[in-house]
């Protein structure tokens, strides 16, 4: 079985923006791994947010054929969330970053593609662990 990886909007944005000038890289990125990605409802949320009516489209109909995994965070997660805010409150995460290390400490996954290679190099997991920052851009 293919290791696990959690995914980021900024991946997920230079996936469907052919502009974007890390967009090739993500492509190369998804044809020499086989990973199973992991991605929580609201990286695709922020994500859409950032792309046109076409790309938001493809986005959707990617995630649904290739084996991504969407993640719902339930309303009981929120309290953990919330405190994952609270403590790194000077660096003004957003909800999407609480979200994914809380995807982490649920799943186990610590390896992530990101773009925002500096914050989650401060972010840090149960058992004071870091996440494995993967190569991509």
């Amino acid at each position: 079985m293919p290791a696990s990886v959690l995914v980021d909007s900024g991946f997920l944005v230079a996936l469907g923006v052919r502009r974007d000038p890390r967009h090739e890289a993500a492509v190369a990125w998804l044809a020499a791994n086989h990973a199973s990605l992991w991605i929580p409802a609201p990286v695709i949320v922020e994500s859409c947010f950032f792309l046109s009516v076409a790309a938001k489209s493809y986005l959707l109909a990617w995630a649904r054929q290739h084996p991504a995994r969407v993640l719902e965070v339930p309303a009981e997660a929120y309290p953990e969330i919330a405190l994952t805010l609270e403590k790194y409150a000077d660096l003004d995460p957003d909800f999407t970053d609480a979200a994914l290390i809380w995807a982490a400490h649920n799943t186990g996954c610590r390896r992530i593609l990101t773009v925002d290679r500096a914050v989650f190099e401060i972010y840090r997991l149960k058992g004071n662990k870091r996440f494995d920052l993967l190569p991509w851009c």
